[in-house]
């Protein structure tokens, strides 16, 4: 993997850059679409590309590891040819996952040993074991086992819990350095620094994860409850600390104006479930604000869903008709509504790398954060 900084805001920290894998190139700043078992909700492969522009995916070690497991990917070639994917795939190593079965697992200096969420099977989870399960899904980034703690953990749990996970960050690189890739394509692992909402825990994860010369770092334990207003705080805290020279990962975030704001506090990629989940339950982002297509406004309104979007579906069907499909129950409403979602979040990323490009990045945020944040 190589990372090219092209460009830095002249009144932010916004970074306009690239990010070269073996399945491609990725422009940043980047939105990832999660699709955690091997699809993107209710998106074809090939509408991610033609329709929506997707870069990158995202999967889930854990749950790509429960079902379908490990046999059948490796029988398929890993997860790219399995899902007939060609772009780059990153895959979180499931520490959130472990962080969301608070009462289904136990952690160890070992791991994390935790109950299976279809069949109440038991599994451990080492820093050993979650790389050798991304080698054999086959992504391009690979993460490091962390653990999440809540957003209201005190200093002293958050302080050994990130202990811990520095541990494991360094078990995890050393299995990295004698496992090789199993189906001839580099994979690079990204450090994840944790820390709560607590300045010094997360300063000293950042600097101590530098030291150990990850490709990539992550910021994680966000967006788990705590105010926006923390969130950022604690990117803009913890990006000094990390090398300029390396891409910056947000995990699990978030709305519009998370992605817009943290973008202007150093931050190149994000992932979150938002455009797929709120999609399918009649939420729609759009460019002139956010929508319920299920209310009775739209019944009659014969405009397109976002005249402001050039895809297969936004300026093509009607409100009216989303409105139809979702009261009548028609599975073709939650496509739409994801693929609306999905392409308005990476149309939002195109226009925010050209105003980094353009040097009016802050311009852009104070513009577009109220028209993406309206209700409609």
């Amino acid at each position: 993997m190589k990372f090219t900084l092209k460009k830095t805001s002249k009144d932010t920290l916004a970074r306009l850059g690239e990010i070269e894998t073996p399945h491609g190139t990725i422009d940043t700043p980047i939105f990832m679409p999660v699709g955690t078992v091997g699809t993107v909700k209710g998106v074809f492969p090939e509408t991610l590309v033609s329709q929506i522009k997707a870069q990158i995916i995202l999967g889930n070690t854990y749950h790509l590891y429960l079902r379908p497991g490990l046999d059948t990917l490796r029988q398929a070639g890993g997860l790219h040819p399995f899902m007939q994917w060609d772009g780059p795939i990153l895959t979180d190593s499931g520490g959130y996952q472990v962080y969301s079965l608070a009462k289904r697992r136990t952690i160890s200096e070992e791991g994390v040993e935790f109950q299976s969420h279809i069949d109440g099977s038991r599994h451990l989870f080492t820093p050993e074991s979650v790389i050798d399960i991304q080698r054999g899904i086959g992504s391009d980034i690979m993460m490091v086992l962390d653990e999440c703690p809540p957003a209201d953990a005190t200093f002293d749990y958050a302080k050994s819990s990130n202990e811990l996970t520095l541990r494991w960050a360094a078990r995890c690189k050393q299995r990295l350095e004698v496992t090789s890739s199993e189906y001839g394509n580099h994979q690079s692992l990204f450090a994840i620094v944790q820390g709560v909402a607590f300045h010094d825990i997360r300063r000293d994860s950042a600097l101590r994860l530098v030291d150990m010369d990850f490709p990539g770092y992550a910021i994680g334990g966000l967006s788990v409850g705590e105010p926006a207003e923390v969130m950022y705080e604690v990117v803009e805290r913890v990006t000094p600390n990390l090398p300029t020279e390396k891409p910056r990962y947000l995990m699990g975030v978030g709305t519009p104006a998370n992605l817009l704001e943290n973008i202007r506090r150093g931050i190149d990629m994000f992932d979150c479930v938002m455009p797929t989940r709120n999609g399918r339950n009649g939420m729609l982002f759009t460019t002139k604000g956010i929508l319920n297509i299920r209310n009775a406004k739209w019944t009659q309104d014969q405009s397109p869903i976002d005249p402001g979007l050039n895809n297969s579906v936004s300026s093509v069907f009607s409100k009216s008709y989303l409105r139809h499909l979702f009261i009548s129950g028609e599975l073709l409403g939650l496509q739409i509504a994801s693929i609306q979602n999905l392409s308005f979040y990476h149309d939002l990323m195109h226009k925010a790398r050209k105003a980094i490009a353009e040097d009016r990045y802050s311009e852009f945020v104070s513009e577009t954060v109220p028209i993406v944040s309206r209700r409609l």
